[in-house]
This record gives structure tokens, sequence and C-alpha cells, in this order.
């Protein structure tokens, strides 16, 4: 049995965990990423975790794992993050080895999640997928050959950043009518705000979402409830947003001809208010030779556990 660390870096918090070759997440730890504006002294602190973790079941590893915004595979750095109060290129593997000489191997989230999948999740044995994330923003990983597209740059596979709506939204990109701006958890709120103001929207025993809640005040999860609940706004909302990522996905369909397409992230929690609407744009806009070839699938993996397992999963895929 051998051991890895996944570290999952988010713009909030950092969590680490002891993976075992199994898939089997032994031991956990957490430290608040935005605590820190120094890539010295945040390394430094969570490799005393890493090493309490290790001391605690007296093992050894045989790499660490590291799922980043803005990762680059091929440099171990993570560029300039916007989301990051550690500021610049961020060379980790240079900073590990300070105190570890293990191999270190990082990558963007996204990225690692389809990798996780691929390992330890619903992918295992696919040669040809993508993975899509929605949470605050949209990211992708695609898998073709088994191994995971990154370009000549690093960075490839942003489809999150596919114009699908030309001088619509505006993006943080800096580009209008990005995917992300309509089917982010940021997308689907601004998508219902514009909704109820054309539709209205009314307050029962149900719980919808009143007209008295303000638009700043209101999140993705209330909307998915609201759905569930038959709110009509709501419902219209994720049948605007299934349509659109459904069309997405068919044309990332034309570009890598996967088996199948995984989803994951908050919004898709929603079930089948966002699902259905989906599945039948998917199955509208796909090219008639792929038909039958993909399926549209929900991520295996627990959703409190892939962003570790994705990150542990890249040390595996590198040797």
């Amino acid at each position: 049995m051998t051991y890895t660390i996944g570290i999952d870096m988010g713009g909030t918090n950092t969590d680490m965990g002891l993976v075992r070759s199994d898939g089997a997440i032994v031991l956990r730890r957490n430290i608040p990423t935005n605590a820190y504006t120094q890539l010295e002294p945040y390394v430094k602190d969570m490799m005393a975790e890493i090493k309490s973790m290790l001391d605690e079941q007296g093992v050894e590893i045989d790499g660490i794992g590291i799922g980043a915004p803005n990762g680059n595979f091929y440099t171990g750095c993570v560029d300039n993050a916007p989301n990051l109060t550690i500021k610049g290129v961020l060379d980790f593997g240079k900073e590990i080895h300070k105190y570890m000489e293990v191999p270190v191997v990082l990558s963007n989230d996204a990225n690692a999640a389809a990798i996780g999948e691929l390992v330890y999740g619903g992918a295992k044995g696919m040669q040809h997928f993508i993975m899509f994330t929605l949470g605050t923003g949209v990211g992708s990983g695609i898998v073709v050959d088994g191994k995971l597209v990154h370009g000549s740059t690093g960075g490839a596979g942003e489809l999150g950043h596919n114009i699908l709506i030309p001088e619509g939204r505006q993006c943080s990109c800096g580009r209008k009518g990005c995917l992300e701006t309509y089917t982010s958890a940021r997308g689907i709120v601004q998508t219902f705000c514009e909704l109820r103001k054309e539709m209205g929207s009314k307050e029962t025993k149900f719980g919808w979402i009143a007209p008295s809640v303000e638009d700043k005040d209101i999140t993705s999860k209330m909307i998915g409830d609201a759905a569930n609940a038959g709110d009509p706004v709501a419902l219209a909302t994720y049948e605007k947003t299934g349509y659109l990522l459904g069309l997405a996905m068919a044309n990332a369909v034309t570009f890598s001809a996967p088996e199948a397409i995984f989803l994951m992230g908050g919004p898709t929690k929603v079930g089948e208010p966002l699902m259905k609407p989906l599945r039948e744009s998917f199955k509208k806009h796909l090219l008639n030779i792929y038909e039958g070839s993909c399926d549209v699938r929900m991520s295996e993996l627990n959703a409190n556990e892939v962003a570790i397992l994705g990150a542990a999963a890249l040390v595996k895929m590198k040797k």
C-alpha cells in the first residue's frame, strides 16, 4: 500500500489529505489560504501539517499533488492567480523541496478533478472524457487517449471561457459572453434576477424566493431549492442554464469525441431542473455522427473528497 498527499488550494482554505493507493483519505488537515501574503510561510505551515500526518500514520509518501487556480502542469507554478492573497508566480516545487525531496505535481483544480475521476471515479478504464466543474466559475479537464490535455502552455482545456454569446455578459477574464458567465453559480444567480424582473415572483407556503429578497442576497442554492419547490422563475432559470450548458457540451464533443462528459460542483446538486433541459439541449445540438457515442454523467466521487483525490491522482498519472 502506498500513500500520496493531495492538496486542494482554494482562495479561502487549503485542504490537505493523506491518500492511500486504494483512494481512501486516511487523514485530513486544513489551513487558511487567505491568511498568507507570501509563499514561504504558507508552504512552511503546509509542510508542518503534512509532516504531522505522516508522523501520525508512520508512513512515507510517493509524492505531493496540488490542484490550484492558474496551476501550470509544466512549470509546477501557480501563475498570477487573481483570487489568491499570495500574488505573483508561485514556484511550489522549489519551495516544497526545501522540506521534502519527493515529486511535486501541480495542475489547475478542474484538471485535478478530471484525473481524480479517471483514477478513482466513474471514468476508470476510459481513454476519452471531459469533466466540467461548476462553481464560482466553470472549469474543465479534457482527457484524450488516457492523458490530460495540457497544450503548449499548460493551460489547455478552459472550456468555461469559450465565448457562447458574442458580446454577452462581462466575464472576469476580460472578454464578454463566456460560458462561465451563464452557467456558473454567479451566472445562475444573474439569470434568475433578470428573469424575475421579466416574469415576476411571489412568496408562497413552499418558500419560493420573495420579491422582497434583494438580488445581492440570492444564492444559487436558494434558486435550486426554489426550483425543486416548483417556483416558475427558478425553473425557467435552470431551463436557460441547462440549454446553454448542453449546447456548450455538444460543441465540446466535436473537439475530442469523448466517451462521456462528467459534471460536478454545487450547481449540479439541483438535479432534474438542470439535468433535464441540459440533456435535451445536448441531444438537440450534438453532431449526428456522435449520436449515441457520448453519455452525460454525474461525477461518482464524493463532493467532499474529489479535490484532494484529484490532486493526489496527479502524482499517479505523472509516473
